[in-house]
């Protein structure tokens, strides 16, 4: 499983920075503050992504895409628990594959491999068999959205 310690901190601090979102590390030996999920999870507080050095990427990634995904109301009173709805979750799902392309040493492989390994559940039994055959309604909602658009953007 790819850390977040195992990519360009930089870079990915301003990949968040597109979207708005801030990049917090915390010490080893701190909880992590906002974190669903405990452990090692990433924390989401407001505009924070709060990780520490054995966050796994994946982890960083669908939290940041949960923030991306909501409306600016739901980012303000953030804190821990993204909320959303079934069709939300699968476009947050849908768009950290494709901004797995955008870190340099990581890939979109990389991300369906870990989400596999997480626990990550679909129809299809996959990550990569969901994203490749059963994936159609998160991307149409992210193009409603027009969110792959502007995320997309070099």
């Amino acid at each position: 499983m790819i850390l977040v310690t195992d990519i360009n901190k930089q870079e990915f601090a301003a990949l968040l920075q597109r979207f708005k979102l801030n990049l917090i590390w915390v010490a080893s030996s701190n909880a992590i503050p906002g974190s669903y999920w405990g452990e090692s999870e990433a924390g989401l507080i407001n505009d924070q992504l709060i990780v520490r050095a054995d966050t796994p990427l994946h982890s960083a990634l669908h939290e940041a895409c949960h923030y991306i995904c909501m409306d600016s109301d739901r980012r303000t009173s953030l804190h821990t628990n993204s909320g959303g709805d079934c069709d939300e979750e699968n476009a947050v799902c849908y768009l950290q594959i494709l901004l797995a392309s955008y870190i340099a040493d990581f890939s979109q492989q990389h991300m369906l491999e870990d989400m596999d390994a997480w626990g990550y559940s679909f129809r299809l039994g996959s990550a990569s068999q969901w994203f490749e055959h059963d994936a159609e309604d998160a991307k149409d909602w992210l193009l409603k959205k027009n969110l792959i658009n502007n995320a997309l953007k070099p």
